[in-house]
Protein backbone atom coordinates (compact mmCIF):
# COMPACT_ATOMS: atom_id res chain seq x y z
CA UNK A 1 0.00 0.00 0.00
CA UNK A 2 2.57 2.53 1.14
CA UNK A 3 4.44 1.37 -2.49
CA UNK A 4 1.39 2.56 -4.23
CA UNK A 5 0.95 5.75 -2.35
CA UNK A 6 4.45 6.46 -3.17
CA UNK A 7 3.79 5.86 -7.42
CA UNK A 8 0.35 8.11 -7.26
CA UNK A 9 2.57 10.90 -5.22
CA UNK A 10 5.14 10.66 -7.63
CA UNK A 11 2.70 10.31 -10.89
CA UNK A 12 0.81 13.55 -9.38
CA UNK A 13 4.25 15.82 -8.48
CA UNK A 14 5.26 15.03 -12.49
CA UNK A 15 1.78 16.18 -13.65
CA UNK A 16 1.99 19.05 -11.17
CA UNK A 17 5.09 20.09 -12.75
CA UNK A 18 4.08 19.51 -16.33
CA UNK A 19 1.07 21.63 -15.80
CA UNK A 20 3.20 24.43 -14.63
CA UNK A 21 5.42 24.01 -16.82
CA UNK A 22 2.77 24.21 -19.59
CA UNK A 23 1.38 27.53 -17.87
CA UNK A 24 4.39 29.11 -17.45
CA UNK A 25 5.20 28.55 -21.36
CA UNK A 26 2.10 30.06 -21.97
CA UNK A 27 2.26 32.84 -19.42
CA UNK A 28 5.76 33.94 -21.09
CA UNK A 29 4.62 33.10 -24.87
CA UNK A 30 1.37 35.30 -23.95
CA UNK A 31 2.12 37.63 -21.45
CA UNK A 32 5.87 37.56 -21.69
CA UNK A 33 6.70 37.77 -25.06
CA UNK A 34 7.92 40.94 -27.24
CA UNK A 35 4.81 40.89 -29.04
CA UNK A 36 2.82 41.47 -25.70
CA UNK A 37 5.49 44.03 -23.94
CA UNK A 38 4.75 46.24 -27.44
CA UNK A 39 1.28 46.01 -27.15
CA UNK A 40 0.95 47.07 -23.61
CA UNK A 41 3.56 49.84 -24.55
CA UNK A 42 1.00 50.91 -27.48
CA UNK A 43 -1.46 50.86 -25.36
CA UNK A 44 0.32 52.99 -22.78
CA UNK A 45 1.30 55.90 -24.96
CA UNK A 46 -2.30 55.97 -27.08
CA UNK A 47 -4.21 55.99 -23.40
CA UNK A 48 -2.13 59.38 -23.42
CA UNK A 49 -2.38 60.52 -27.01
CA UNK A 50 1.80 60.05 -27.20
CA UNK A 51 2.12 59.48 -31.48
CA UNK A 52 4.94 56.93 -31.73
CA UNK A 53 6.44 55.17 -34.74
CA UNK A 54 8.32 52.31 -35.14
CA UNK A 55 11.80 52.95 -36.19
CA UNK A 56 13.23 49.23 -35.36
CA UNK A 57 15.71 48.15 -38.04
CA UNK A 58 15.34 44.38 -37.95
CA UNK A 59 11.52 44.77 -37.66
CA UNK A 60 11.39 47.28 -40.55
CA UNK A 61 13.52 44.93 -42.41
CA UNK A 62 10.84 42.27 -42.05
CA UNK A 63 8.09 44.54 -43.07
CA UNK A 64 10.03 45.91 -45.71
CA UNK A 65 9.78 42.18 -47.80
CA UNK A 66 5.82 42.24 -46.94
CA UNK A 67 5.30 45.85 -46.86
CA UNK A 68 2.98 45.95 -50.45
CA UNK A 69 1.05 42.81 -49.37
CA UNK A 70 0.69 44.52 -45.57
CA UNK A 71 -0.44 48.43 -47.07
CA UNK A 72 -2.96 46.30 -49.55
CA UNK A 73 -3.97 44.22 -46.72
CA UNK A 74 -8.17 45.38 -45.66
CA UNK A 75 -7.36 44.24 -42.25
CA UNK A 76 -4.01 42.94 -41.64
CA UNK A 77 -4.97 40.24 -39.73
CA UNK A 78 -2.93 37.32 -39.65
CA UNK A 79 -2.48 33.38 -38.67
CA UNK A 80 1.42 33.90 -37.86
CA UNK A 81 3.20 35.97 -35.77
CA UNK A 82 6.10 37.00 -38.15
CA UNK A 83 6.78 40.36 -36.85
CA UNK A 84 6.83 41.32 -32.61
CA UNK A 85 7.51 37.89 -31.64
CA UNK A 86 11.21 37.13 -32.77
CA UNK A 87 13.48 37.03 -29.54
CA UNK A 88 15.56 40.18 -29.15
CA UNK A 89 16.01 42.52 -26.16
CA UNK A 90 14.45 45.50 -27.58
CA UNK A 91 12.18 46.91 -29.45
CA UNK A 92 12.39 51.20 -30.63
CA UNK A 93 10.11 53.33 -31.51
CA UNK A 94 10.55 57.10 -32.33
CA UNK A 95 8.68 60.20 -30.38
CA UNK A 96 8.94 63.40 -32.48
CA UNK A 97 9.10 65.80 -28.92
CA UNK A 98 6.76 68.71 -30.35
CA UNK A 99 3.96 66.22 -30.16
CA UNK A 100 3.77 65.31 -26.69
CA UNK A 101 3.53 67.31 -23.17
CA UNK A 102 5.98 64.95 -21.00
CA UNK A 103 3.31 64.32 -18.61
CA UNK A 104 3.82 62.55 -15.41
CA UNK A 105 1.25 60.44 -15.51
CA UNK A 106 2.22 58.65 -18.75
CA UNK A 107 4.80 57.11 -16.69
CA UNK A 108 2.71 56.92 -13.07
CA UNK A 109 0.41 54.82 -15.73
CA UNK A 110 3.53 53.29 -16.53
CA UNK A 111 4.38 51.52 -13.67
CA UNK A 112 1.02 50.66 -12.82
CA UNK A 113 1.34 48.24 -15.94
CA UNK A 114 4.24 46.97 -14.45
CA UNK A 115 6.85 48.92 -17.00
CA UNK A 116 10.40 50.05 -15.03
CA UNK A 117 11.16 52.91 -16.96
CA UNK A 118 14.62 54.79 -17.23
CA UNK A 119 14.74 58.48 -18.69
CA UNK A 120 18.00 59.71 -20.06
CA UNK A 121 18.85 63.41 -20.76
CA UNK A 122 21.85 65.84 -21.94
CA UNK A 123 22.11 69.48 -23.00
CA UNK A 124 19.90 70.71 -26.01
CA UNK A 125 22.41 71.60 -28.53
CA UNK A 126 19.52 73.84 -29.92
CA UNK A 127 20.63 76.52 -27.37
CA UNK A 128 24.22 76.47 -27.62
CA UNK A 129 25.77 79.28 -29.86
CA UNK A 130 28.74 81.38 -30.47
CA UNK A 131 27.45 83.54 -27.21
CA UNK A 132 25.61 80.67 -25.27
CA UNK A 133 27.07 77.76 -24.05
CA UNK A 134 23.54 76.28 -22.44
CA UNK A 135 23.30 74.14 -19.93
CA UNK A 136 19.68 73.25 -20.03
CA UNK A 137 18.60 69.51 -20.51
CA UNK A 138 16.52 67.95 -22.69
CA UNK A 139 15.23 64.79 -22.70
CA UNK A 140 16.65 61.83 -25.07
CA UNK A 141 16.11 58.47 -24.64
CA UNK A 142 13.60 56.40 -22.29
CA UNK A 143 13.63 53.16 -22.11
CA UNK A 144 10.67 50.87 -20.92
CA UNK A 145 11.37 47.71 -19.45
CA UNK A 146 8.59 44.63 -18.69
CA UNK A 147 10.20 41.39 -17.86
CA UNK A 148 12.77 40.17 -20.53
CA UNK A 149 11.88 42.78 -22.87
CA UNK A 150 12.64 46.80 -23.33
CA UNK A 151 11.12 49.30 -25.62
CA UNK A 152 13.32 51.81 -26.30
CA UNK A 153 11.86 55.25 -27.29
CA UNK A 154 14.00 57.69 -29.12
CA UNK A 155 12.86 61.60 -28.84
CA UNK A 156 13.51 63.32 -32.06
CA UNK A 157 14.05 67.44 -32.38
CA UNK A 158 13.09 69.36 -35.20
CA UNK A 159 16.11 71.64 -36.35
CA UNK A 160 16.79 74.47 -38.21
CA UNK A 161 17.44 73.43 -41.43
CA UNK A 162 14.31 71.27 -41.64
CA UNK A 163 15.48 68.17 -40.56
CA UNK A 164 14.88 66.03 -37.06
CA UNK A 165 17.70 64.82 -34.50
CA UNK A 166 18.07 62.78 -31.93
CA UNK A 167 20.98 62.88 -29.52
CA UNK A 168 23.54 59.97 -28.02
CA UNK A 169 22.79 58.13 -25.68
CA UNK A 170 25.46 59.42 -22.54
CA UNK A 171 24.63 57.28 -18.96
CA UNK A 172 25.63 59.42 -16.06
CA UNK A 173 26.91 58.16 -12.81
CA UNK A 174 23.82 57.54 -11.56
CA UNK A 175 22.32 54.99 -13.89
CA UNK A 176 22.70 51.62 -13.40
CA UNK A 177 24.46 49.93 -16.16
CA UNK A 178 22.68 46.63 -15.92
CA UNK A 179 19.27 48.07 -16.40
CA UNK A 180 19.17 46.93 -20.19
CA UNK A 181 21.81 45.54 -22.40
CA UNK A 182 22.82 49.08 -23.81
CA UNK A 183 25.41 48.26 -26.14
CA UNK A 184 22.66 46.38 -28.20
CA UNK A 185 20.76 49.47 -28.77
CA UNK A 186 20.20 50.28 -32.39
CA UNK A 187 20.04 54.16 -31.64
CA UNK A 188 22.14 56.24 -29.17
CA UNK A 189 25.66 55.04 -30.11
CA UNK A 190 26.11 58.73 -31.80
CA UNK A 191 23.46 61.38 -32.67
CA UNK A 192 21.62 61.45 -35.56
CA UNK A 193 19.61 63.80 -38.21
CA UNK A 194 17.30 62.73 -40.33
CA UNK A 195 14.62 64.07 -42.66
CA UNK A 196 11.22 64.35 -41.48
CA UNK A 197 9.41 61.19 -42.03
CA UNK A 198 5.64 60.80 -43.28
CA UNK A 199 4.21 57.89 -41.71
CA UNK A 200 1.17 55.67 -41.83
CA UNK A 201 -0.47 53.41 -40.09
CA UNK A 202 -0.23 49.34 -40.67
CA UNK A 203 -1.72 46.61 -38.82
CA UNK A 204 0.90 43.94 -37.89
CA UNK A 205 0.71 41.09 -36.37
CA UNK A 206 -2.66 42.53 -35.15
CA UNK A 207 -1.48 45.78 -33.46
CA UNK A 208 -2.08 49.11 -35.22
CA UNK A 209 1.70 50.54 -35.77
CA UNK A 210 2.38 53.71 -37.55
CA UNK A 211 5.96 53.40 -39.30
CA UNK A 212 7.90 55.57 -42.00
CA UNK A 213 5.88 55.76 -44.60
CA UNK A 214 9.10 55.48 -47.21
CA UNK A 215 10.63 52.32 -45.60
CA UNK A 216 14.13 52.31 -48.26
CA UNK A 217 14.88 55.05 -47.23
CA UNK A 218 14.35 55.57 -43.96
CA UNK A 219 16.36 52.08 -43.57
CA UNK A 220 19.29 53.67 -46.22
CA UNK A 221 19.38 57.11 -44.18
CA UNK A 222 20.40 55.00 -41.02
CA UNK A 223 23.49 53.77 -43.16
CA UNK A 224 24.49 57.83 -42.78
CA UNK A 225 22.75 59.14 -40.25
CA UNK A 226 25.69 60.09 -37.69
CA UNK A 227 25.90 63.35 -37.01
CA UNK A 228 27.82 65.66 -35.88
CA UNK A 229 27.72 68.77 -33.66
CA UNK A 230 29.45 72.22 -34.53
CA UNK A 231 32.36 72.98 -32.12
CA UNK A 232 31.35 75.80 -30.64
CA UNK A 233 34.13 76.03 -28.22
CA UNK A 234 36.45 75.99 -30.44
CA UNK A 235 34.78 78.36 -32.46
CA UNK A 236 34.98 80.82 -30.09
CA UNK A 237 38.42 80.63 -28.75
CA UNK A 238 39.37 81.41 -32.62
CA UNK A 239 36.96 84.06 -32.71
CA UNK A 240 38.27 85.66 -29.69
CA UNK A 241 42.02 85.38 -32.06
CA UNK A 242 40.74 86.39 -34.95
CA UNK A 243 37.54 88.28 -35.15
CA UNK A 244 34.81 87.66 -37.25
CA UNK A 245 34.42 89.61 -40.24
CA UNK A 246 31.04 91.25 -39.52
CA UNK A 247 31.00 93.52 -42.81
CA UNK A 248 27.86 94.17 -44.65
CA UNK A 249 29.66 92.54 -47.36
CA UNK A 250 30.44 88.94 -45.93
CA UNK A 251 27.24 88.97 -44.37
CA UNK A 252 25.58 89.18 -47.51
CA UNK A 253 27.73 86.51 -48.78
CA UNK A 254 27.22 83.66 -46.50
CA UNK A 255 23.90 84.50 -46.91
CA UNK A 256 23.97 83.78 -50.49
CA UNK A 257 26.54 81.16 -49.86
CA UNK A 258 24.15 79.08 -47.80
CA UNK A 259 21.07 78.88 -50.37
CA UNK A 260 23.45 78.02 -52.53
CA UNK A 261 24.62 74.56 -50.65
CA UNK A 262 20.78 74.52 -49.96
CA UNK A 263 19.79 74.06 -53.41
CA UNK A 264 22.93 71.87 -54.10
CA UNK A 265 22.12 70.05 -51.07
CA UNK A 266 18.44 69.35 -52.44
CA UNK A 267 19.43 68.50 -56.16
CA UNK A 268 22.01 65.48 -55.36
CA UNK A 269 19.79 64.43 -52.87
CA UNK A 270 16.59 64.43 -55.37
CA UNK A 271 19.26 62.48 -57.77
CA UNK A 272 20.26 59.73 -54.82
CA UNK A 273 24.03 60.92 -55.04
CA UNK A 274 25.80 61.07 -51.68
CA UNK A 275 28.16 64.40 -51.00
CA UNK A 276 30.01 66.19 -48.13
CA UNK A 277 31.52 69.18 -47.45
CA UNK A 278 34.55 70.02 -48.45
CA UNK A 279 37.81 71.85 -48.86
CA UNK A 280 37.20 75.39 -47.29
CA UNK A 281 33.48 74.78 -46.91
CA UNK A 282 34.37 72.03 -44.54
CA UNK A 283 37.02 74.24 -43.05
CA UNK A 284 34.53 77.00 -42.15
CA UNK A 285 32.24 74.20 -40.33
CA UNK A 286 35.01 72.72 -38.61
CA UNK A 287 36.84 75.78 -37.56
CA UNK A 288 34.21 78.80 -37.17
CA UNK A 289 30.96 77.27 -37.06
CA UNK A 290 30.23 79.35 -40.51
CA UNK A 291 31.13 79.77 -43.51
CA UNK A 292 34.89 81.62 -44.51
CA UNK A 293 33.32 85.00 -45.54
CA UNK A 294 36.47 85.68 -47.73
CA UNK A 295 36.51 82.07 -49.65
CA UNK A 296 33.88 82.92 -52.58
CA UNK A 297 32.36 79.73 -53.45
CA UNK A 298 31.31 76.37 -51.68
CA UNK A 299 32.68 73.20 -52.08
CA UNK A 300 31.37 69.76 -52.19
CA UNK A 301 32.51 66.16 -52.43
CA UNK A 302 31.62 63.14 -54.11
CA UNK A 303 32.48 59.46 -54.44
CA UNK A 304 33.34 58.83 -58.39
CA UNK A 305 31.03 55.73 -58.65
CA UNK A 306 28.36 57.95 -57.46
CA UNK A 307 28.51 60.04 -60.71
CA UNK A 308 25.54 60.65 -62.51
CA UNK A 309 25.65 61.54 -66.36
CA UNK A 310 22.44 63.74 -65.13
CA UNK A 311 24.07 65.75 -62.70
CA UNK A 312 24.90 68.57 -65.05
CA UNK A 313 21.59 68.67 -66.27
CA UNK A 314 19.72 68.48 -62.81
CA UNK A 315 21.76 71.85 -61.49
CA UNK A 316 21.08 73.68 -64.66
CA UNK A 317 17.44 73.08 -64.33
CA UNK A 318 17.67 74.37 -60.67
CA UNK A 319 18.96 77.67 -62.41
CA UNK A 320 22.88 77.03 -61.89
CA UNK A 321 24.87 77.18 -65.16
CA UNK A 322 27.94 75.17 -65.40
CA UNK A 323 30.80 77.08 -65.58
CA UNK A 324 33.62 74.88 -65.85
CA UNK A 325 33.97 71.15 -66.28
CA UNK A 326 37.90 70.02 -65.85
CA UNK A 327 39.37 66.83 -66.59
CA UNK A 328 37.09 63.43 -66.92
CA UNK A 329 35.21 60.69 -65.57
CA UNK A 330 38.13 58.46 -65.48
CA UNK A 331 40.41 61.47 -64.17
CA UNK A 332 40.00 64.25 -61.97
CA UNK A 333 36.80 65.44 -62.86
CA UNK A 334 35.40 68.72 -61.67
CA UNK A 335 32.34 70.31 -61.81
CA UNK A 336 31.99 74.27 -61.20
CA UNK A 337 28.31 75.93 -61.17
CA UNK A 338 27.74 79.66 -61.53
CA UNK A 339 25.48 80.75 -58.14
CA UNK A 340 23.83 84.10 -57.72
CA UNK A 341 26.60 86.96 -58.65
CA UNK A 342 29.98 85.82 -57.95
CA UNK A 343 29.30 83.01 -55.72
CA UNK A 344 30.40 79.72 -57.27
CA UNK A 345 29.97 75.83 -56.41
CA UNK A 346 32.75 73.42 -57.13
CA UNK A 347 31.55 69.55 -56.94
CA UNK A 348 35.05 67.69 -56.65
CA UNK A 349 34.72 63.86 -57.05
CA UNK A 350 36.76 61.56 -54.99
CA UNK A 351 39.13 58.34 -56.80
CA UNK A 352 39.73 55.56 -54.21
CA UNK A 353 43.04 53.53 -54.10
CA UNK A 354 43.97 51.22 -52.04
CA UNK A 355 45.00 52.81 -48.74
CA UNK A 356 43.47 56.29 -49.65
CA UNK A 357 41.23 58.59 -51.76
CA UNK A 358 42.16 61.63 -53.92
CA UNK A 359 41.10 64.47 -55.86
CA UNK A 360 42.32 66.44 -58.87
CA UNK A 361 42.31 70.02 -59.04
CA UNK A 362 42.85 72.18 -62.41
CA UNK A 363 43.88 75.77 -62.24
CA UNK A 364 41.22 77.73 -63.91
CA UNK A 365 43.81 79.46 -65.96
CA UNK A 366 46.77 77.95 -66.72
CA UNK A 367 45.12 74.61 -66.85
CA UNK A 368 47.60 73.71 -64.82
CA UNK A 369 46.49 69.94 -62.73
CA UNK A 370 47.07 68.97 -58.92
CA UNK A 371 46.37 65.74 -57.39
CA UNK A 372 45.33 65.73 -53.31
CA UNK A 373 45.70 62.78 -51.47
CA UNK A 374 43.30 62.36 -48.33
CA UNK A 375 43.41 59.19 -45.78
CA UNK A 376 40.96 56.95 -46.49
CA UNK A 377 38.31 57.44 -43.31
CA UNK A 378 35.79 58.81 -44.85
Amino acid sequence: MQRINKNVVLALLTLTSSVFLLFQLYYYKYYLSPKHVIKKFLGLVSSHNVPVYLIDPLVLGLIQKDYEQLRSSSDGTSPECKFFCAARDFTTFALLDKTWKHEVSLFRAAEKMGFQWLKIQNRDPRLEGMDDLSGIEIPLHYIFKLAAHAIHLVVFYERNGNYVWHGPLRLKQNIDRKFVPFRKLHFGHYAGAYNKPEVLQLSIDDLKVHIPKNLSQFLEEMSHSRFLECRYREARAFFQLYPDDASLDAVEFRKKAKALLHLAALTLNNLGVRFWLSSGTCLGWYRQCNIIPYSKDMDLGVFIQDYKSDIIPAFQKAGLPLKHKFGKVEDSLELSFQGEDDVKLDIFFFYEDDDHIWNGGTQAKSGKKFKYEFISNL
